[in-house]
Formats: C-alpha cells, structure tokens, sequence
C-alpha cells in the first residue's frame, strides 16, 4: 500500500479557524534540541502524540498500537505502520530514543499481594503493584531503557480512581522506584479548543537539572474558542437524528431530571463549547448535538470531531464513521500535547546550555588559583 506521510510541519497550531495557542514563556530557541531527540510513541492511537512532537521537530523512532483499525489511520498518515501488542515486544529490541509518551489505559492496581508481602516482611515494587496492567509496560520501558524524558496523557478521574490508590502507586513507581524527577498537572483544553477536555500529564526527567526548570504551560488563545470555528458549512442529512432517536433522547433526559440526574443529551450552541467528546459518541452523538434552524439537531462529522481534537484539516480519515468516532474520541488533544512537550524541549534546552558555563568558571578559577599560586611563590623567593 503506497501513502504519502502527513506533512506535519503544516501543524503550527490547531485546525483552521482555532486561534493558535500560546506558550508562556515561549522565548527559548529548543529547535536545536528537537532535532536531536527521537521518541517512541507508545499506546499510539492515530497519532495525536506523533503529530504534536514532530510538529517541534523531534523525530519518531517507533510506535506502538494493537487496535487494526487505528493501525489503518495511523499508516494512511504518516507512512508507517505501528508494531502490535506492547506486551510482546522487548524493550532490547526498541531503537534508540530519547522521549517516551504515552497515553495508556486506567486500570486498577492490586494492593493485596502487597499487603501480604509487607506483612511477610518480603521486599517488593513496581513489578509486584503493577504487574498485569498496561501502564507495566510503560514502567518496564523506561527501566530498562532509561529515557531522558516521558510524557504520558490520562483521564482526569485516574488522580481519584480507586480512592488514588491507582495514582499514588503510578507516582510511587515513577519517582521512588524509578528514579525520575515527576510533575504532574490537569490541563482543559477548552483554552485552545472549543471542547471541555481536562486531562491529566505526567512529564518526568531522568536528570534533576531540566527537571528543576520545567513549568507546564499555560494554555491561551487569540480569542476563546467556538465551536463555530470547527463545523462544516455544509453537511450531509445522515448526521440529522432520526425522529425516532431524538424522541427516545428527550424521554431520556425527561426521565433523569425527575429523578434529580443530569444524564442526558447536550445540545452544544455555535458560540460556546462543547461537552468532552468521548469514544461512545458513535452510538447515538448524544453529547454534542448541533441545533438546526429546522428539524432536529445534528451529530458532529468525522471531520468536525477531527478539527475538535486539533487535527489539521489534511489528516485523513480511512475509516468508517464508527471507527472515526471512536478513535477521535480516544485521542489526545493535539494542541494541548504540543504546548506540554514544546514545555519539556525549553526545560531540556536550558539545562543542556547550563553545563556550558560551568567549564568556563572552572577554568576562571584554575587560572586564578595558579595566579595566586604564582604571587606567593614570589613572595617566598623574595
């Protein structure tokens, strides 16, 4: 199968009509160091990681995705098609890199094996508290291949997820058995996009110095965002609700709010944002629905829900609109991942420039001890 990659160089904001989002602070020239770092896209999707990181000029050495029909997306897009199961593939075997990312699956970690070996008295880890997850997999990536940098992508609940057991055993990992330098932070991108999308990065150093320097980003926009600014001026009739389904929505909504719910459809104005698009949307589109002058409302397209998430306008969509809607809704929020890593590359930049001194001030200080090394000799031959 011939495919031109995506020319992701074209990706210096979101998709078109959504102001570009700002960095602060932007000032530091790190496309030096984004050209020297490679990274591994791991738990891949379609590529949101990818799109963001190659957008700063870092390159992608591997990528990851068991799912066939993101496989699809993934190949049509940028040329190449990621390796299955992560579980199967040994981190020896890995090319070189420098930045893992990732956006694994929240899953419960079992504490009762842990409980009986404390009780025993028996050492145990990450190994014991995470095994049988999908998040081991990142944990033994970065054990075993030392990364300087990780960037990884959740939902918001997993900092609540089982009482933040699951959160404190990912961090207890990361930073105590690992090693790395972690900072964490909920990020909405409803500062960029027009989307309520709060999730939560993991960004960790292996070394203290660019650790010490990175800040997340603040996310901003020219003006805020609209969901005017992602539909289509022209849409097919198929994305309309039937009578039948837009009857059983109301009844729906209808039955929760007298029971005191929320549960029920959300119809989205032109002039405000959206609702979280998530991977249910296929179903039924329930939680964005566009009004209509006339008639009933509307679901979002593929496309649309592509621009929802800040894909650029040529990515392609090879898929079916079940798949589509799926794969857009598990996806990362392009702009918000750029900002995070762009974040990362000026915390790295400006610790690589600090060592650069240091050679200059030990010489300094070499020079001027042998200065004074020479007058006191002097004084003694005097």
């Amino acid at each position: 199968m011939q495919t031109t990659p995506l020319k992701t160089a074209r990706l210096q904001g979101p998709a078109p009509k959504i102001p570009r989002g700002r960095l602060r602070p932007a000032a530091e020239n790190y496309n030096t160091v984004a050209a020297r770092l490679r990274f591994i896209d791991l738990f891949a999707g379609i590529g949101g990681f990818r799109l963001a990181l190659e957008s700063l000029g870092m390159h992608c050495a591997f990528s990851s995705e068991w799912d066939r029909f993101a496989q699809r997306t993934y190949l049509a897009n940028f040329g190449d098609e990621p390796a299955g199961d992560i579980r199967a593939i040994a981190a020896a075997d890995l090319p070189e890199f420098d930045v893992l990312t990732a956006g694994f699956p929240c899953q419960a970690f079992s504490i009762a094996g842990v409980s009986k070996k404390n009780a025993l008295g028996r050492a145990h880890g990450f190994l014991d508290e995470t095994q049988g997850t999908l998040f081991f997999e990142v944990a033994r990536i970065i054990r075993d291949r030392k990364p300087r940098a990780f960037i990884l992508e959740n939902v918001k609940n997993l900092v609540y997820h089982d009482g933040g057991r699951t959160f404190e055993v990912i961090r207890r990992c990361l930073a105590d058995e690992l090693g790395y330098h972690l900072s964490h932070r909920i990020l909405n991108a409803s500062s960029v996009l027009p989307q309520n999308r709060e999730r939560i990065f993991l960004v960790g150093f292996r070394d203290r110095a660019p650790a010490t320097e990175f800040r997340f980003p603040e996310l901003a926009s020219e003006r805020p965002p609209r969901l005017s600014d992602i539909l289509e001026s022209h849409v097919d009739e198929r994305y309309r609700l039937s009578d039948r389904l837009w009857n059983y929505l109301q009844e729906y909504k209808e039955k929760h709010r007298a029971a005191g719910h929320g549960f029920g459809f959300g119809l989205a104005e032109p002039t405000g944002i959206a609702r979280t698009l998530s991977a249910r949307y296929y179903k039924d589109g329930s939680e964005i629905l566009i009004p209509q002058k006339t008639g009933n409302p509307r679901r979002l397209t593929p496309r649309e829900c592509a621009r929802l998430m800040g894909f650029p306008d040529e990515y392609r969509i090879v898929v079916s609109d079940t798949q589509a809607y799926k794969q857009f809704g598990n996806s990362v929020a392009v702009p918000v991942v750029r900002a995070v890593a762009a974040a990362m590359l000026a915390a790295l930049s400006r610790a690589d420039l600090k060592p650069q001194a240091a050679p200059a001030a030990a010489a300094r200080a070499r020079a001027s001890g042998s200065a004074e090394t020479r007058r006191r000799r002097s004084r003694k031959i005097a």
